[in-house]
């Protein structure tokens, strides 16, 4: 049965902390094929949020609160799914859970991404605007987006 859990950095399980890293690292590093310092220091000050089928983490993100990724707006980031669920909606249901979280947590703060280029279609079906051009991080194309509230 699909569930979401949302936990701040402090409350993590060991678990939810090794699926969380496990599930970046075969994507971003591995499918991506894209060193770089995924344990960048901001985690612990994040919320987490999990989406899983029973004990398989299928989805995560962690949103961010304003000072750590950008000083005027708060975050969302590390989105990601488990290679073999996408396609399957997973991605908007994480999303929808994170734009609902972000309005709980920080309410009316704008939200600043950056956004791989490919999902620029998908993250301005949220809201989310350009801000910017596109530009290479960590060997991928990406897009600085923003969502005013």
């Amino acid at each position: 049965m699909q569930h979401f859990i949302l936990k701040h950095f402090n409350e993590l399980t060991v678990q939810e902390l090794y699926d969380a890293l496990q599930l970046r690292e075969a994507v971003f590093q591995i499918e991506q094929d894209c060193i770089y310092k995924d344990i960048d220091d901001k985690d612990k000050f994040c919320w987490h949020l999990f989406l899983y089928d029973d004990a398989e983490l299928l989805a995560y993100c962690r949103l961010v609160p304003k000072n750590i990724s950008y000083d005027a707006y708060v975050s969302i980031g590390r989105v990601v799914s488990k290679t073999e669920k996408r396609k399957t909606g997973l991605g908007r249901k994480l999303l929808d859970e994170a734009m609902l979280q972000m309005q709980q947590l920080f309410p009316n703060a704008p939200i600043k991404i950056s956004a791989q280029l490919y999902l620029q279609k998908f993250y301005e079906s949220y809201g989310f605007v350009v801000a910017g051009e596109w530009y290479i991080e960590d060997k991928l194309p990406h897009i600085a987006m923003i969502k005013n509230n």
